[in-house]
């Protein structure tokens, strides 16, 4: 214990009482002065006094993941029709909006698409004339009801298969020069699959782009079979990255993948973070810190309230109106500034959480 603490309190604290009680044996006196420190009631008011509580202990546990995209803000684009990819417009890591051409095409499946869309306009305004027709002669007398029906049918039949071809259309949009594939959401290119000239085939498994909206990412977390028991859904953690050391993210985990990775032997926990400056990219390393509760009630206090000296932790408690002790302890573990007490005290007490240096060499001495 370092004996500066001693002299610089001694200037501003208050005269301290000392009251032993008398004994005819040396033990006895040491134990009545350790026992009880009397102090007058004004510098125990002036004292910061804490009770200990009782709390569900915390473990906290370092782990490793990395970042991904928040799926539900992701989309990965597929070609509707085969064709020649003519011009590409965006690049890896690009910055899209909603309805930017991403590359044009040159297919004959669109063209043949027009030819069908110019057609079923045709024949929808032919069969419209020839039901208008009809219904006049109908009215005349000059054309049978047998011959009205038929020009109702054909008049439906065009505008069903009008509004096919404008919808085929509508899904591949075209101008003059080809095919557009058009950007769905805005984001970030995080996948790009298409070069200038390349050959594109309808019936690829392979996405030509995958656009993410990175304003939120997740955090896919390892954890290995010795910590699954520990951590829960709801458990606070604290992430942080190679990219940016001095910068901590938080969040709460809100899911647990149940299922183990056949390969590395980890269950994936999942925590989402806001990520409205997109620090954060898919891909990143992160380590991460999850303060899991142990499931066991411990006593509870602030770990400035601790006096370590000679290897050993101690507390002062107040026992009652002007008297305190010294009271070893044992702490089961720490977790930022709380300590969690396994051994020396009870939740409820009351301990001297200011000038606690200061009373402890008193008692000391």
């Amino acid at each position: 214990m370092y004996r500066p603490y001693k002299i610089i309190a001694f200037g501003v604290i208050p005269a301290v009482i000392l009251s032993i009680s008398a004994c005819t044996h040396h033990d006895d006196a040491e134990t009545a002065k350790d026992a009880h420190f009397q102090v007058t009631d004004s510098l125990l008011h002036s004292l910061v006094i804490d009770t200990v509580k009782a709390e569900n202990a915390l473990s906290e546990i370092t782990l490793t993941g990395s970042i991904a995209p928040d799926e539900t803000k992701m989309v990965k684009i597929f070609p509707m029709v085969s064709g020649i990819a003519q011009a590409v417009h965006v690049q890896l890591g690009d910055v899209v909006k909603k309805g930017q051409v991403l590359t044009t095409m040159r297919s004959a499946e669109i063209a043949g698409f027009s030819r069908d869309m110019i057609a079923a306009g045709a024949d929808l305004r032919n069969t419209r004339r020839q039901l208008e027709t009809t219904q006049d002669l109908y009215k005349s007398g000059l054309a049978s009801e047998k011959d009205l029906e038929q020009a109702k049918s054909d008049y439906q039949k065009a505008t069903a298969e009008n509004s096919r071809a404008s919808s085929i259309m509508s899904i591949n949009k075209s101008n003059g020069k080809g095919y557009e594939i058009q950007a769905p959401l805005g984001g970030y290119i995080i996948e790009k699959n298409v070069t200038e000239d390349m050959m594109v085939r309808a019936d690829n498994n392979q996405n030509l782009f995958t656009i993410a909206d990175l304003s939120s990412v997740y955090v896919l977390i390892n954890m290995y079979e010795s910590d699954i028991a520990s951590v829960k859904v709801g458990d606070e953690v604290q992430i942080s990255t190679l990219a940016y050391p001095d910068k901590v993210f938080t969040g709460k985990i809100d899911k647990l993948f149940d299922v183990l990775d056949p390969d590395n032997k980890v269950m994936r926990a999942r925590v989402m973070i806001r990520n409205p400056d997109n620090m954060l990219k898919p891909g990143m390393f992160t380590n991460v810190k999850i303060r899991a509760k142990s499931g066991m009630n411990l006593p509870a206090i602030n770990t400035n309230a601790i006096v370590f000296d000679n290897d050993k932790n101690y507390v002062v408690v107040v026992d009652g109106p002007a008297k305190v002790h010294i009271q070893p302890i044992e702490i089961a573990k720490r977790v930022e500034d709380v300590a969690y007490i396994s051994k020396g005290l009870k939740p409820g007490q009351r301990i001297v959480a200011s000038r606690q240096v200061y009373l402890y060499e008193s008692l000391k001495d």
